[in-house]
């Protein structure tokens, strides 16, 4: 059976995810099919839109995509596999594909989201979630970044939601990613199958015909954050990761002792990766995001002016910690965040490649 089950029907193009025991984790041939796929529609008139879902046990849809194969991630890197950099570059493309697809690309966002989940969802027209869904960006816990173009839209958040998402991982809900700018309305899963077939059954006339029906049949919820904005805004404004970790705790309050707890237990040298990463991206466009982002997934693997490679990289002690051995004792280097220096950071975001060889040089 594919991993990916990709069907006309009506005048739709249906996409469902179907690697359900990973959570639909992407492999590199599932985003191939997926951008196949999506190349195929995207000039074929009798598609008027396309819709995404995930697939599995739990729910209707089960799990959406939890993210990247991050199993596939460890094993490349200590085997030197040639495809680790395809995936990264081939990932990227299709992100961008979704966010520039010509035709309405709905996306159903019900239970897991993460990582590549969003990749593949963020840039569609119309994004629903339910009350199962679980949404994040916890790349941090594996040393890695928020990627997929995750600087483009979580430093689209308002106020300073993308610098708190992207550094802690935290996870939010259905109502609070249409709260958060990442999600676009609210339905009970329960309803899903039923929208589902009848986006297929019903004779649309338009894309814009399919997204206006679909807009009568989710509600935007009560704004509803899981997180206090006047906090978030005030802590997660400060010039530096340090500077936020001690403010947290310095902070008597419940929240900023936690929050400031768990960004104890990432990568200290990501954070002050991703804090820059989201700042930068908040001035770029989605293509030169995404480009910047091919260069810190490059270094996060071969991070040359750390003399740093394969088993000695953040990422790769991340994934060993978190789905290799699962000992939740990832052992970073530096161990602390008041030990990492400019030098170890800042040459992430120096570019591996001339312009003119980069491997998304043909995004615009």
């Amino acid at each position: 059976m594919s991993e990916v089950i990709a069907e006309l029907q009506g005048r739709m193009g249906l996409l469902t995810l179907n690697r359900p025991r990973a959570l639909n984790a992407l492999s590199l041939a599932m985003i191939r099919e997926i951008a196949a796929a999506l190349l195929a529609w995207r000039d074929d008139p009798q598609v008027l839109a396309v819709a995404v879902r995930g697939m599995g046990k739990e729910g209707p849809f089960g799990a959406f995509c939890a993210g990247g194969d991050i199993r596939f991630f460890h094993e490349a890197a200590l085997a030197g596999n040639p495809e680790l950099e395809d995936f990264f570059s081939e990932e990227y493309a299709l992100n961008h594909l979704v966010h520039t697809y010509p035709k309405p690309y709905i996306a159903f966002m019900d239970g897991v989201v993460m990582g590549g989940g969003m990749g593949i969802s963020q840039g569609g027209s119309v994004r629903i979630v339910t009350e199962r869904t679980r949404m994040a960006m916890p790349e941090t816990n594996i040393g890695l970044f928020p990627d997929v173009g995750g600087g483009y839209f979580l430093s689209r958040c308002p106020g300073r939601l993308g610098e708190y998402l992207a550094l802690t991982g935290h996870a939010i809900s259905g109502p609070e990613a249409v709260s958060a700018g990442l999600a676009d309305g609210c339905v009970p899963s329960g309803v899903l199958p039923a929208l589902w077939d009848r986006l297929a059954a019903t004779p649309f006339e338009t894309g814009e015909a399919v997204e206006r029906w679909l807009t009568t049949q989710y509600a935007a919820p009560a704004q509803v954050p899981g997180w206090p904005r006047e906090a978030v805004d005030r802590f997660f404004a400060l010039d530096s990761v340090v500077q936020i970790v001690q403010a947290l705790e310095a902070d008597p309050g419940d929240w900023a002792r936690e929050t400031a707890a768990l960004l104890r237990r990432r990568s200290p040298l990501m954070l002050h990766v991703v804090l820059e990463q989201v700042r930068r991206a908040r001035r770029m466009g989605l293509a030169e995001d995404l480009r910047m982002e091919r260069d810190l997934v490059r270094h996060c693997f071969h991070a040359a002016h750390l003399g740093r490679s394969g088993a000695a990289s953040e990422t790769v002690e991340g994934v060993r910690a978190l789905a290799v051995d699962k000992d939740q004792r990832p052992r970073w280097s530096p161990a602390r965040i008041e030990d990492v220096t400019p030098a170890m950071w800042q040459p992430f975001f120096v570019s591996p490649w001339p312009a003119h060889a980069h491997p998304l040089r043909g995004l615009s």
